[in-house]
């Protein structure tokens, strides 16, 4: 930038040197003197040295700083941008994790219901096991005791054709078979 302006100064003087015809004296600003040319990159030069040592040297320290900020800010950024997938991942393993315990305790809970189920089966089945058992005790017990009734009254038929018996004056041999005939008729159970 600097080289370009120093050429553009260079070709503008030089257009100046052209466009001066020959005799013709010029007292505008625009007319070339050589001292005048002398002192004006004298002064240029020095301007140049100036702006260099007080104004370019603060300004392109500035330019500097704000680079390197902007490329701490860039690093910032990328570091921060790190964290965040570094914490996305972590985050992302905790939800399988969770996903996981999930569906643990779901299936813990489902084979924790089956086996309750299978227990309230197995209690209903030894409960109605128990009440048939004692349905058939009990059936028993009737029936023990309808043969006890039976036996009473059979008995008791039995004394009436012992008395009826009596009452004919039978020997002992046709009361015999007279009570074997009997007991044939009852039927066993």
């Amino acid at each position: 930038m600097h080289l370009i302006n120093i050429l553009l100064v260079k070709f503008h003087f030089l257009f100046l040197f052209i466009s001066n015809e020959p005799g013709e004296k010029k007292d505008s600003l625009l007319s070339v003197e050589p001292g005048l040319m002398i002192w004006t990159i004298l002064i240029f030069v020095l301007l140049l040295i100036i702006l260099k040592k007080y104004a370019w040297g603060p300004l392109m320290k500035s330019l500097t700083d704000r680079e390197q900020t902007i490329k701490d800010s860039i690093n910032r950024a990328e570091y921060l941008k790190q964290e965040a997938e570094k914490m996305l991942e972590e985050h992302k393993q905790m939800l399988a994790k969770t996903d996981e315990e999930s569906r643990k305790i779901i299936s813990e809970s489902r084979q924790m219901a089956e086996k309750m189920r299978q227990d309230i089966v197995n209690k209903t089945h030894d409960d109605a096991a128990k009440i048939l058992q004692n349905a058939k005790s009990e059936i028993e017990r009737e029936k023990v005791a309808a043969l006890n009734q039976l036996k009473d009254e059979i008995a008791n038929l039995a004394i009436g054709a012992a008395s009826k018996i009596i009452d004919e004056n039978l020997d002992s041999e046709k009361q015999k078979k007279i009570i074997g005939n009997f007991i044939k008729q009852i039927p066993q159970y």
